[in-house]
């Protein structure tokens, strides 16, 4: 028995030699677990996970985040052709009676919360694609979802099926049979980042081409129409399209909380995910269908919208200092980029500029600066 038991000792010498735990120590056993989830023998925990992020940084962001909105939101309420005081803005939420209750609740304050919401929902769709790409420039404007969910809405409302529900229904099949093409065709034993993209952008020129065609046949009153909320504004959003949209947005909000836990391990590669227990295709289609449900829906309610789905996610990244996109940093980043920006637009740039140009003017300069910068990285 004893010259059985030599190789051991043999090996359990060698390795403590080397520094290295003995195959049969816990220590050892915990090694190997950790390289199992790293992919690595490192014994670091995984880059992109939420818990390595200091989680006093996340509640700072999050508090300052809250903080800005609600100073924003407050300023955008006060501005406008009949001016309030901040005191006069906090005075009509209790009041009964009076002129600037109405102006604040009945005028100002569903533009505001749309600006809100509608941010949210466009930052929480552009952290899941660029998670799920691996790609800063993987946002669902640029890869053609946003493009195919507005040609799904203009074909609705041609067709003269309008409204909220309908233009939603029309938005919503618009963006995933566009996110089904583009995955096809970037489709090679697998979808890389880097073609997704490239494609998405070869979609997204077809699609404004059809886009334009559908307009120039449509009837003249219906094209001006389509032509107006296809700049993307929320002057036309009142309590009674929020009654609508906002419910959904309830939904989708807990149906992101429910995809990000497996994206979180589709990050870490397919392979790894699979070692998890998740469901590699099933949970992929299932971030794809959430992600594109929320920008139909801000599409359906507004028109589309661009940059703030491409930009949030990056900033919430850098400002908490994280590996990973926390999804919900960018929801708070979306909401105070978009509601900025429909300020902006209203009260200091000339005119009243609808706040989808204000944002693809912004967006323009960033994309530029986004494609740069992979260019770079791959020479």
């Amino acid at each position: 028995m004893s010259r059985g038991r030599e190789p051991d000792a043999v090996v359990r010498v060698a390795d403590a030699a080397d520094g290295a735990p003995a195959p049969g120590d816990p220590e050892a056993r915990d090694a190997v677990g950790t390289a199992a989830l790293t992919g690595d023998g490192s014994g670091r925990e995984p880059a992109t996970t939420e818990g390595r992020r200091p989680r006093a940084r996340g509640v700072v962001v999050g508090s300052a985040t809250a903080v800005v909105t609600l100073v924003v939101a407050l300023v955008a309420l006060s501005l406008g052709d009949y001016p309030l005081t901040l005191g006069k803005v906090a005075a009509s939420f209790v009041s009964d009676t009076g002129f600037a209750r109405t102006i604040v609740l009945e005028w100002r304050l569903p533009r505001v919360l749309a600006a809100i919401a509608f941010g949210a929902a466009l930052g929480a769709s552009g952290a899941l694609f660029q998670t799920l790409t691996r790609n800063p420039l993987g946002s669902p404007d640029v890869i053609g979802f946003s493009t195919g969910a507005y040609t799904g809405a203009i074909v609705v409302i041609t067709l003269g099926a309008g409204g909220v529900v309908g233009t939603s229904v029309g938005a919503l099949a618009g963006g995933l049979a566009t996110a089904l093409v583009v995955y096809l065709l970037a489709w090679r034993r697998g979808v890389a980042g880097f073609r997704l993209i490239v494609v998405g952008i070869a979609v997204t020129a077809v699609l404004t081409s059809l886009n334009n065609y559908l307009l120039l046949r449509a009837q003249t009153e219906v094209a001006m129409a389509a032509s107006i909320w296809g700049a993307g504004s929320l002057a036309l959003v009142g309590w009674e399209q929020l009654a609508v949209v906002g419910p959904i947005l309830v939904v989708l909000a807990f149906a992101t909380a429910l995809v990000v836990p497996p994206l979180r391990q589709l990050e870490l590669g397919d392979d790894a995910a699979r070692a998890h227990g998740v469901p590699v295709e099933p949970a992929r289609l299932a971030v794809v269908v959430v992600g594109v449900a929320l920008i139909a829906i801000v599409t359906a309610a507004c028109g589309p919208i661009a940059f703030v789905a491409l930009a949030a996610p990056q900033i919430a990244k850098r400002l908490h200092a994280g590996a990973g996109i926390p999804v919900a940093g960018a929801a708070g980043l979306g909401a105070v980029l978009l509601l900025v920006a429909d300020t902006l637009g209203q009260h200091v740039l000339p005119g009243v500029t609808p706040v989808g140009i204000v944002t693809v003017v912004l967006g323009g300069v960033y994309l530029i600066v986004l494609l740069v910068k992979e260019a770079r990285q791959r020479l």
